[in-house]
């Protein structure tokens, strides 16, 4: 009887388990989608005669792909891939000028689902992302300048900080597989982008200089769940 009742519990425990495997691995959900992302930042420049001034806010843009993995419904990671083109306009002397910068983006983020696979889905997501500059200039948006001084745009390579957002998706097919996402997402640099690494003559003076970037996107997407 008592061998009999241990091979009860054991059959139960492996039946327990079996299920709970099976119910993960319906769960389990990859989604991989791509993102429309209007990016607005703020970053300080300095002037010719070494003031600080802040930026106005500015629009820029982006656009992604990300690919995500949901443990269950309510809890997944996803990483994304973002081009972002942001800028900074000021003004000096009355005379306007723009610093355009260039990122890829690759944040990686915690995701919290109020249901994965529901026809209307909340989500919070939040992590690090990294940031690799690839490109960056400045104009004079207004000419005749005369300040006779040489600008010097210099940035990392690298840029680190922390993403955060949130958003609503809605299936678009009886399975909700097909889902339309809107959402808000933002992002507080960590570090300082300016690299005064370069030679400085004595008529030029760095526009970038102990800055940290932070920007707000907004974003409309389109993903797939398999």
């Amino acid at each position: 009887m008592k061998k009999l009742n241990k091979g009860i519990k054991i059959m139960a425990i492996v039946a327990i388990l079996v299920t709970m495997n099976a119910t993960m691995l319906t769960a389990q959900q990859v989604e991989f989608g791509a993102r429309f992302m209007p990016t607005f930042s703020q970053f300080d420049v300095q002037t010719s005669e070494g003031g600080t001034v802040d930026g106005t806010v500015t629009l820029g843009y982006g656009g992604g792909i990300f690919l995500g993995y949901h443990f269950n419904t309510n809890i997944g990671v996803q990483a994304e891939v973002i081009y972002s083109s942001i800028n900074q306009k000021y003004k000096e002397l009355d005379v306007e000028k723009k610093v355009n910068l260039r990122y890829i983006n690759v944040p990686l983020l915690l995701v919290l689902n109020t249901g994965v696979t529901n026809p209307v889905n909340i989500s919070l997501v939040a992590g690090p992302q990294i940031g690799i500059s690839v490109g960056s200039s400045f104009d004079n948006v207004i000419t005749g300048d005369s300040l006779n001084l040489d600008p010097i745009l210099s940035v990392k390579k690298g840029d680190l900080g922390i993403a955060y957002g949130a958003g609503f998706d809605f299936g678009l097919d009886p399975d909700n597989k097909f889902r339309l996402g809107l959402g808000f997402r933002g992002v507080y640099g960590l570090i300082n982008i300016s690299d005064d690494a370069k030679t400085q003559e004595t008529n030029s003076y760095y526009i970038i200089e102990k800055t940290n970037i932070k920007t707000y996107s907004v974003y409309m997407g389109l993903s797939v769940l398999f």
